[in-house]
């Protein structure tokens, strides 16, 4: 493993045991896999300051031991999102993606510019991908380093191979999918899943609904909160975007 991609797997698990425990849980946590653990908080600024330092100490395996304790993205996929596409490189932000057919591309705009009032940054391959970049490979990147991803089924969207794949890629990641019915209900896998109705909604009413399920999603609320501190709430938002 490449030093970057250790330190990408440290950052990420050295973040989520300070989101998830006080000090007193976080030093019992370390030294239930690393008994030579140093958790004395006067020598430490910060949880995640005590959690990296004693990380950087331990074996690439235990790392990952403590991801699957943790029930977090494993070590393949952290390492993988050190090469995110163009339009990700320098954001901090809530990393999603939106999977559409070409044609409704509008719609995708849409919901991204809804979105992108709660600190999402939403990846629409028809916006995001340059003429001079290899298509393919900036969609593989967007995929394996997504946060949660959203299918917009459109009519027409379960003929499309791209974006069966795509949606084959995110249940095969085990990432959060929400299923947007445009026109088309969800088919595969994720028909099993209750998906949001357009119906005759805005696009920041879907918005919403999206972060609703963000929330209350193990696999995501813990990062979502981190982008969105308290203060920010639905009424920051002005103006209706439609459809």
């Amino acid at each position: 493993m490449k030093v970057s991609e250790k330190l990408a797997t440290i950052r990420r698990v050295a973040e989520e045991i300070n989101a998830r425990y006080n000090w007193s849980e976080a030093s019992i946590f370390l030294r239930a896999f690393f008994k030579d653990a140093h958790t004395y908080q006067n020598d430490y600024d910060s949880i995640f300051d005590m959690a990296a330092e004693n990380l950087a100490q331990v074996d690439i395996s235990v790392l990952g031991e403590m991801i699957d304790d943790l029930g977090i993205e494993s070590v393949a996929y952290i390492s993988s999102t050190i090469q995110r596409p163009r339009v990700w490189e320098n954001t901090d932000k809530f990393r999603l993606f939106l999977s559409h057919l070409s044609k409704d591309k509008d719609k995708a705009h849409r919901t991204r510019e809804a979105l992108s009032a709660y600190n999402i940054a939403a990846f629409v391959a028809h916006d995001d991908i340059e003429p001079t970049l290899e298509w393919q490979v900036q969609i593989e990147r967007a995929l394996h380093s997504m946060e949660a991803y959203v299918s917009i089924h459109t009519e027409g969207y379960r003929q499309s191979t791209w974006c069966q794949q795509e949606t084959g890629f995110a249940v095969g990641r085990g990432t959060k999918i929400i299923a947007l019915r445009m026109g088309e209900d969800p088919t595969g896998f994720i028909s099993k899943h209750q998906a949001i109705s357009r119906g005759t909604k805005k696009a920041e009413d879907v918005a919403k609904e999206i972060i609703d399920l963000l929330q209350a999603d193990e696999r995501t609320k813990v990062r979502y909160a981190q982008c969105n501190p308290p203060t920010s709430t639905y009424e920051d938002l002005d103006g209706d975007i439609p459809f």
